[in-house]
């Protein structure tokens, strides 16, 4: 016989048992892998929390083809408006532009709505004063129109830093609603109705950058 000469290496026995051994621990380590999969946590890196800390309003009656725009400037220069919806902590999430844009799709269909309002919130706290003024961007009917521009407060529990309604009739007009203050922690410490233009702010920036 050829094994007697040694020239092939001889099998070992099949052991039947050992190789069901050995797949069912094959089986154990994926369905314990397959667990670690679903109970790992998820992965919260680079998530930011878009909580809102104070909300403020811009409101006029309803159907109203006038256009106004609300302006905020906080301590440290950054001012949020049409052209940019983003700055600092503040945010614009409504851009109303009278009859121009006040429409939902349903099902694929433009229905036009009836609310007039823009809306900026304030998502992070930098002390000192903020500005919030009113901008008559197109006044269509040239009729005098009430606006309301509310501040609120909105942690722990909703409050109304301030709430003013001044009637606007003369389109590309500015004009200063309120100023309000706070400290470190996001306390209101004082309000107050001194007008300041924040559009001569951008002029001044501009002639400054002028060569």
């Amino acid at each position: 016989m050829i094994d007697d000469f040694d020239l092939l290496p001889r099998d070992d026995a099949f052991d039947p048992f050992s190789v069901v051994l050995f797949k069912a621990l094959q089986i154990l380590a994926f369905l314990f892998f397959v667990a670690l999969l679903i109970v790992a946590p998820e992965a919260k890196e680079g998530k930011v929390d878009s909580k809102a800390e104070f909300m403020i309003s811009l409101d006029w009656p309803d159907n109203h083809p006038d256009d106004f725009d609300i302006f905020v400037q906080d301590p440290i220069g950054n001012v949020v408006w049409y052209r940019r919806r983003d700055a600092g902590f503040m945010v614009l999430d409504r851009d109303d532009r009278g009859g121009l844009n006040d429409f939902v799709l349903v099902n694929g269909v433009k229905v036009p709505t009836a609310t007039r309002q823009e809306l900026v919130t304030i998502r992070g706290i930098v002390a000192g004063e903020y500005t919030v003024n009113l901008y008559h961007f197109a006044a269509l009917t040239g009729k005098p129109v009430p606006v309301t521009v509310t501040v609120q407060k909105l942690n722990p529990i909703v409050t109304i830093v301030a709430k003013e309604t001044i009637e606007s009739a003369e389109g590309g007009t500015e004009r200063t609603v309120v100023r309000f203050t706070l400290d470190g922690k996001g306390a209101v410490t004082g309000t107050s109705h001194v007008a300041r233009s924040i559009l001569q702010t951008f002029s001044r920036t501009w002639q400054v950058g002028q060569p």
